[in-house]
């Protein structure tokens, strides 16, 4: 953390959560771009290739974690009011959809969301992890704000579609991240392509424009996943696409998103050690 010039309101300054080595947060700049499809898929694949992983569902409107990794009971508490993660498919997850199942939608303000936030990190018994993956809520509002003052992140993933649409919202992602001094690892560009069975290959949401955002802000592109109805019946029935393994074509856009991640919160890691060694 940089120090901050005289007169600079000295905020709740972010701790690390001890055991757990990266936190890196899953945005977008609007709904529907499969944002948490991206998150799950991507810690699935993450605990497959042999990380210690967890997943904080911090999309408090729409909490679709528990559903799509097949585990929907209510977290146990122990000791100390401590909550016990749900593990699915090998991630450790907490989701407001255990502790509030049904169709009630969760109205709250910002004060709560930021109680919920720092509850998700703080309270909850996350042991050792390598990954701690946040989905968080579409667009760019207080949940984001909440999380920079409580942890510190390794970095932020933006997910779009190529639609000029969808990468407008995402610029706005972009750029809130960039204000609030969070790194941008990369953008993943999901419902790439779609591909028929007789194999022609459409192009439904304008493939490639994603990569060529990225590029313009001269951020790293993670890589393209591509629009599947197996990869959202996966979803749909708890069972992640990521299940498949690396060697799937589907699963594999997944391992590579995965692998250029592991790669780049290893670099941001050891340009902070040199910042320490510096200061």
């Amino acid at each position: 953390m940089g120090h901050m010039g005289a007169g600079a309101p000295q905020g709740p300054q972010p701790q690390p959560l001890p055991g757990v080595a990266h936190v890196i947060a899953v945005g977008s700049g609007k709904g529907g771009v499969g944002k948490t499809t991206v998150a799950v898929n991507l810690s699935v694949a993450l605990a497959k290739m042999g990380h210690k992983v967890g997943l904080i569902d911090a999309d408090i409107y729409g909490p679709n974690v528990p559903t799509m990794l097949g585990a929907t009971r209510q977290p146990n508490v122990v000791g100390d009011n401590r909550i016990e993660p749900v593990v699915g498919h090998g991630v450790k997850f907490i989701s407001i959809g255990l502790i509030s199942p049904g169709d009630k939608p969760l109205v709250m303000r910002g004060p709560m969301l930021h109680q919920i936030i720092r509850q998700f990190l703080q309270q909850v018994e996350w042991g050792e992890l390598d990954y701690l993956i946040i989905d968080l809520p579409p667009g760019t509002g207080d949940v984001v704000i909440s999380l920079v003052q409580t942890v510190p992140l390794t970095g932020a993933v933006v997910v779009s579609t190529g639609s000029n649409v969808a990468l407008e919202d995402a610029r706005k992602a972009l750029e809130m991240f960039h204000q609030v001094k969070v790194e941008v690892l990369g953008m993943v560009e999901n419902m790439s392509q779609m591909t028929l069975p007789s194999g022609e290959v459409i192009d439904v949401f304008g493939a490639g424009g994603t990569e060529r955002t990225a590029a313009q802000f001269n951020i790293d592109f993670l890589g393209a996943v591509e629009l599947n109805p197996s990869i959202r019946e996966g979803g749909d029935r708890g069972m992640p696409m990521a299940l498949a393994g690396p060697d799937s074509k589907l699963a594999g856009e997944f391992y590579e998103v995965a692998r250029h991640i592991v790669e780049k919160a290893k670099e941001v890691a050891s340009r902070d050690e040199d910042v320490l060694e510096i200061s």
